[in-house]
């Protein structure tokens, strides 16, 4: 199954940023598997109707950061497993991503309890036992 790339526009996290944390969650999850074709920079602009650039921003800080690799003249593909990182700094990723989570949950006006009950949901959704 392939992943759906969506965007929202007037998010707080920009366009480049989204496209990075649904191909690294898709990833997470299952949904895109080792060895998977990503669609070009092009074709992937032009389905989320985004600047070209932004995809390419986006696609270079997952090949920097290990996730996706470019094999000249056949295309993008998500890359093989390996530990990119210590465990310290897979925490400071971690805290990081839930400062940019809760910055946009915290607009909503929700409880914690509903957060965490939202939160829980999802994560077996994307990662079950």
């Amino acid at each position: 199954m392939r992943p759906t790339l969506r965007i929202t526009p007037g998010s707080t996290v920009p366009i480049y940023r989204q496209i990075v944390d649904q191909v690294r969650m898709a990833v997470a999850a299952g949904t895109l598997k080792r060895g998977d074709r990503l669609p070009s920079v092009r074709a992937l602009a032009e389905r989320l109707v985004v600047n070209p650039n932004t995809v390419a921003r986006a696609y270079q800080e997952l090949s920097r950061n290990g996730l996706i690799e470019s094999q000249h003249g056949r295309g993008v593909f998500v890359a093989k497993a390996r530990q990119l990182y210590s465990r310290a700094e897979r925490m400071r990723r971690l805290d990081r991503a839930i400062d940019v989570l809760l910055g946009e949950i915290l607009t909503l006006e929700m409880t914690p309890e509903e957060i965490r009950t939202a939160l829980d949901r999802r994560l077996k959704q994307l990662a079950p036992d």
